[in-house]
């Protein structure tokens, strides 16, 4: 999921119970929610490095720990430099009956709140490998789009609603509750896990309905849904089959099942090309994460989104170059791949990738979503 996701869960869990239990909870729980996409720090490796470690090590059961370990530590610090900035006020102007710190209240607060990481992750279908490098296998609920409006709406009120409510106490002059706000917090926490366990559902009919429909002519190898946003009922639909890919659109409310001929994608040759850009160091990492990933050569065309003057100049007589698209369907939404909407595309589907190969076996560059692996 996005930040604001995992950084408002995070606050909630702080504030569904764990703050009456010990200083900081929330804080420390907003910090945790979010650490483990630290990893975006690869970025400035390149795009290959980032598809390479984003969700790997910091995203697993293993690191839970570590990263609970790490932010109580840096609240530890905060708290000393708190303690010796009160040191140096006048007794009077202290603050009274300050909660104490219960250090471990406040490391189970913050496990629980890395863990929400890797739930929430899980559920989109980019996915997440929680038991690497042991196990490098990426897992995917896919029944949760990477932002959903509907958990924004249930986070976004959680704290809102205290606030209003804090109004209308000093209006009237009402005593000031110290932990405002648990029931709104446990609120929308138990409606996200309502939104999940409904669009699991959702999902998991939509399978059965691409199974048993005769999309394709041809027998079906295997079959995905992917989510959309807001609309729990409407999947976007990918069979396999021995020759070609199908997609579709469902809707598990109407019980129909839309597809034509234009939704569907014979399979690319494998070219000599093909073969060498499996073997370069984006074709390594986009096959091991891309569960539908597709791989087209598309001819001597410059990659889409980069700058022109960035393909192989001036071969010598004898020597061409192609260029060797890399492409998911798990992300090929038609509202995703319309123009220049999606920075770095061409208007092709997010999480592209293309790399020059110059007569069928020399790596010569490697680009993904608009930037080039150095």
């Amino acid at each position: 999921m996005e930040p604001v996701t995992h950084f408002l869960t995070g606050a909630c869990i702080g504030r569904a119970g764990f703050n009456r239990k010990t200083a900081y909870a929330t804080l420390a729980a907003l910090l945790a929610a979010e650490a483990a996409d630290l990893d975006i720090f690869w970025t400035v490796a390149g795009p290959v490095e980032v598809l390479k470690h984003h969700r790997g090590i910091t995203h697993t059961f293993w690191a839970v720990p570590v990263v609970a370990g790490v932010v109580v530590g840096t609240v530890w610090l905060l708290d000393l430099g708190l303690k010796r900035r009160r040191r140096n006020v006048v007794a009077k102007d202290q603050p009274a009956n300050l909660q104490p710190i219960q250090w471990a209240w406040l490391y189970l607060t913050t496990c629980v709140a890395a863990l929400s990481h890797l739930l929430l992750d899980w559920t989109n279908n980019y996915g997440v490998r929680p038991f690497f490098p042991f196990n490098p296998h990426w897992y995917a609920g896919s029944f949760m789009f990477i932002a959903e409006p509907v958990m924004w709406a249930l986070l976004f009120l959680a704290f809102f609603m205290p606030w209003v409510l804090g109004l209308a106490d000093r209006e009237i002059g009402a005593r000031k509750q110290r932990f405002r706000g648990r029931g709104w917090a446990i609120f929308a926490l138990s409606g996200m896990l309502v939104l999940g366990c409904w669009r699991w559902a959702e999902h998991a009919q939509a399978l059965v309905m691409v199974s048993n429909a005769p999309i394709s002519t041809e027998p079906a190898l295997r079959v995905a849904a992917e989510p959309y946003m807001v609309n729990p009922f409407r999947w976007h639909a990918i069979v396999e089959t021995p020759n070609l890919y199908q997609t579709a659109e469902v809707n598990t409310h109407t019980g129909t099942i839309d597809s034509d001929p234009s939704d569907v994608m014979y399979k690319p040759a494998d070219t000599a090309a093909v073969e060498a850009a499996k073997q370069t160091g984006l074709g390594k990492v986009y096959l091991d994460w891309g569960t539908w990933a597709v791989l087209r050569d598309v001819g001597p065309e410059p990659i889409p989104g980069v700058l022109p003057g960035l393909e192989p100049p001036n071969l010598p007589p004898g020597r061409a170059w192609t260029t060797i698209e890399f492409s998911d369907l798990r992300f090929d939404y038609s509202f995703l791949a319309t123009g220049s909407a999606i920075p770095g595309t061409g208007g092709h589907a997010p999480l592209s990738g293309w790399v020059y190969i110059v007569d069928g076996k020399e790596d010569a560059g490697e680009v993904m979503n608009g930037r080039v692996q150095r």
